[in-house]
C-alpha cells in the first residue's frame, strides 16, 4: 500500500472545522484508491498561492519530513485537497523531490484531489462505456500538465535549426496530439453509445423512471437491493459503482423502472460531469427523484446540499422534479447530549433521531416533498418508503396515461 501526507488550507472562506471534513473525505478516498494516510498538513491563508499552492515555507516543512521518514517508511505520495493548475503541480513537484543533502532528486508524486478521483474512477469502471467516460475525462485532465513529464528532455537537450524550441517541447507538441486525437476518437464512441442509450429510454415505454440519487457512499446499492431485490454491487467505499443500472419493479399493480447513478461529491471534477453527460442523462429525463441521504454522516446536510444544487445544475431553465428524501442509515445514527449548564449554540451532532426528524420533515413537506426515514440495510421503514413511492408513481401515471388498463383494468375504451 502506498503511503501519503494530505494537504489542505484554512481561508477566509473555509474555516478549521469545515477543512478537517474536508481533510477526512479526502482520506476516505485515499482509503479507497489503496493508499494509506500517515500525516496531514493544514496552512492558514488569505488565498492559495499562485505559485505554491500554499506557500514555499509549508513546501519545505512537508519535504523535510518526508526526508526524516524516507529511511524507515518512505512516503510515496502528497495529495492536495484541491485542484492544483499546472504551474502549482510542477513547482511542488520540484521542491518537494530535491534532496539538498545529497544532491539528488526523490520520486516523490504529487496528486490533487480531482485525479485521485480519476483513479478511483479508472479503477472502479467495468463497462466499457464507464472506461470510455473516466478515459476522456483522465485525458481532460492530463492534457495541460504534460510539460512536467519532459522537463528533463529540455535539460538534456538545447535547440536546434535556428530555433528556440528543444528536444522536450517537440515531445510534449507530439504527446498532445496524440492525445488530442485519442480524445476525438473516445468522444465519437461516446456519441455512439449516447444515441444508443438515448433509444434505450425511449424503448422503455410509458413505465414511470424513479432515479436513486444522492452522494456517494449513503446507501444507494444497497436500497436498490432491497427495493428491487436485486444484487447490485455495494461495498462501503466511495464510488463503489459506476454503471447505471435500471431494473423494473411492481409495488401492487403499478410497475415502474428504478435507476441506480453515479454518487456525487463535492468538489466533483467538471471533466467527470461532462464525461457521465450520458449517466446523468437519467437524472435529467426521470419522473420521480428519490434523494437518499447518510443521516448518520457529521455533516449529512451539507451533502443534501451538494447534492441539490448538482441535480439543479443538470436541469434545464430552473426544471424541479418530484422527489422524495430518504434518510438512510437511522440504525447508525448517534449523537451526544448537551450537559445542562452547557451555553454554547446546539450543534447537529447534539440533536436526537427524533429532533432531526422533527425539524427535516417540516422544512421538506413545506415544500411538497416527501420524507421518509429508513435503514435499507435492516429494512427498516421500508413499507413506509415503498408506499410514497407508489403513490407518487400512481400520481404521475395517471396524469400522463388517465384509462391505463394498469390502474384501471375493468374500464375498457371504445370507439365508434
Amino acid at each position: 500500500m502506498e503511503r501519503a501526507v494530505l494537504v489542505g488550507l484554512i481561508t477566509p472562506y473555509q474555516n478549521e472545522e469545515r477543512t478537517h471534513e474536508y481533510l477526512n473525505e479526502l482520506a476516505f478516498l485515499a482509503e479507497t484508491r489503496g493508499i494509506e494516510t500517515v500525516k496531514r498538513f493544514i496552512q492558514r491563508v488569505v488565498a492559495p498561492d499562485k505559485t505554491t499552492y500554499i506557500g514555499k515555507g509549508k513546501v519545505e516543512e512537508i519535504r523535510q519530513y518526508i526526508i526524516s521518514q524516507q529511511e524507515e517508511a518512505p512516503i510515496d505520495l502528497v495529495i492536495f485537497d484541491d485542484e492544483l493548475s499546472p504551474k502549482q503541480l510542477r513547482n511542488i513537484e520540484r521542491d518537494l523531490n530535491w534532496r539538498e543533502d545529497k544532491k539528488e532528486r526523490c520520486e516523490i508524486r504529487v496528486m490533487d484531489r480531482t485525479i485521485l478521483i480519476l483513479e478511483i474512477f479508472l479503477q472502479r469502471a467495468q463497462s466499457s462505456y464507464a472506461k470510455t467516460q473516466v478515459e476522456i475525462a483522465h485525458l481532460q485532465y492530463m492534457l495541460p500538465r504534460l510539460t512536467r513529464m519532459w522537463s528533463h528532455l529540455d535539460r538534456q537537450h538545447g535547440g536546434g535549426g535556428g530555433t528556440n524550441r528543444g528536444t522536450g517541447e517537440t515531445q510534449i507538441e507530439a504527446d498532445r496530439r496524440i492525445i488530442g486525437n485519442r480524445i476525438a476518437l473516445l468522444k465519437e464512441e461516446l456519441k455512439k453509445i449516447d444515441r444508443q442509450m438515448a433509444t434505450q429510454r425511449q424503448n422503455r415505454g410509458k413505465l414511470v423512471r424513479v432515479a436513486l440519487v444522492g452522494y456517494t457512499n449513503v446507501g444507494k446499492s444497497t436500497l436498490m437491493n432491497t427495493l428491487a431485490k436485486s444484487e447490485v454491487f455495494a461495498e462501503n467505499k466511495l464510488f463503489a459503482t459506476l454503471d447505471t443500472t435500471v431494473r423494473k419493479m411492481t409495488i401492487e399493480n403499478l410497475p415502474f423502472l428504478l435507476t441506480d447513478t453515479v454518487g456525487f461529491i463535492r468538489k466533483l471534477p467538471h471533466h467527470l460531469v461532462e464525461s457521465f453527460k450520458s449517466t446523468l442523462d437519467e437524472v435529467r429525463e426521470a419522473d420521480l427523484l428519490l434523494h437518499i441521504v447518510d443521516i448518520s454522516h457529521p455533516n449529512f446536510e451539507e451533502q443534501y446540499e451538494v447534492v441539490e444544487a448538482t441535480i439543479k445544475s443538470l436541469l434545464p431553465n430552473g426544471k424541479k422534479l418530484p422527489a422524495i428524501v430518504v434518510f438512510n442509515k437511522i440504525d447508525q445514527y448517534t449523537y451526544e447530549p448537551k450537559d445542562d449548564d452547557d451555553l454554547t449554540p446546539v450543534q447537529p451532532w447534539n440533536r436526537t433521531l427524533h429532533e432531526v426528524e422533527s425539524q427535516w420533515r417540516q422544512r421538506l413537506e413545506e415544500q411538497g416533498i416527501d420524507v421518509v426515514f429508513i435503514s435499507a440495510k435492516h429494512k427498516d421503514n421500508i413499507d413506509e418508503l415503498k408506499n410514497l413511492i407508489y403513490n407518487r408513481v400512481r400520481e404521475i401515471h395517471i396524469s400522463r396515461f388517465p384509462y391505463d388498463d394498469f390502474l384501471y383494468p375493468d374500464i375498457h375504451l371504445t370507439t365508434e
